[in-house]
């Protein structure tokens, strides 16, 4: 397994889109970093593309990595290999280049400004973590999709309609419900309604971090007034990682009793 990781992690963290992906992210950060002096300013402005970005790039790589190694993973499903190590040495793989792009990208200009001499580096810590918390559920789901779909242009289409689903469609929905049932106490519903969307997990984690109560929106002050930041923060951190642990468990599940 160790060599599976090693050489997927090297052979993504080598591919211009890996480059490119970590490019953006440091001279976005970079910018921003130039033009502001407020540090908090800069995290949430960083917010809003990470939420986005990072779920989408996260999707494109995962259908397009199980799918560009297909060939190579039947190689290697043909020797005297346990299938476990295979998918979970590619999949860590993935992860890691994502979460290395991450951190190169963000981390950098912020260390080069001297966030470690801020108070604002738990919330940069925080900023970072979820990234790469999101990078790895939308490459999992990503890569659970192209599982199982061996046609490459329909698992594609359905891994980019399920961030698209997510990132936009779910929130439009959720407002429309909010809006015709708006006599009823809705907020038990938007607690249970929220834990089923990563996206807005990760964006009431890090607003409850920043404790910025205007941005929260109506999910977020609900999970401040019913939980409080503490409990809050370690409800959604709890749920963050239920989504991580899901669709990796279906993956080995799937690629267990699947015949290739």
């Amino acid at each position: 397994m160790h060599k599976i990781i090693k050489y997927s992690f090297f052979d993504l963290i080598r591919s211009r889109w890996a480059i490119f992906y970590g490019v953006f992210f440091l001279l976005f950060t970079g910018v921003l970093l130039a033009f502001s002096t407020d540090l908090s300013k800069v995290i949430i402005s960083l917010m809003n593309v990470v939420l986005v970005l990072c779920p989408l790039i996260a999707t494109m790589f995962g259908a397009m990595y199980y799918y560009n190694t297909t060939e190579f993973r039947e190689l290697l499903l043909a020797q005297p290999i346990r299938r476990r190590a295979i998918f979970w040495g590619q999949f860590i793989g993935l992860a890691l280049s994502l979460a290395v792009s991450i951190l190169v990208g963000v981390g950098v200009p912020f260390i080069a400004y001297g966030i470690f001499a801020s108070a604002e580096i738990w919330n940069f810590i925080s900023l970072i973590g979820i990234g790469i918390v999101l990078s790895v559920i939308f490459s999992a789901l990503a890569y659970l999709i192209a599982l199982l779909n061996t046609n490459h242009i329909r698992g594609f289409g359905i891994a980019i309609l399920t961030w698209l689903f997510f990132a936009l469609i779910y929130d439009g929905i959720f407002l429309i419900l909010l809006s015709v049932f708006r006599e009823y106490p809705l907020e038990k519903a938007s607690l249970a309604g929220s834990l089923f969307n990563p996206i807005d997990l990760g964006r009431i984690l890090i607003l409850l971090k920043l404790d910025i109560s205007a941005l929260m929106g109506f999910t977020g002050a609900v999970f401040h007034k019913f939980f409080g930041n503490l409990s809050g923060i370690l409800i959604a951190t709890c749920a963050l990682a239920l989504w991580i642990i899901l669709p990796a468990w279906l993956i080995q599940r799937i690629s267990a009793r699947r015949d290739f």
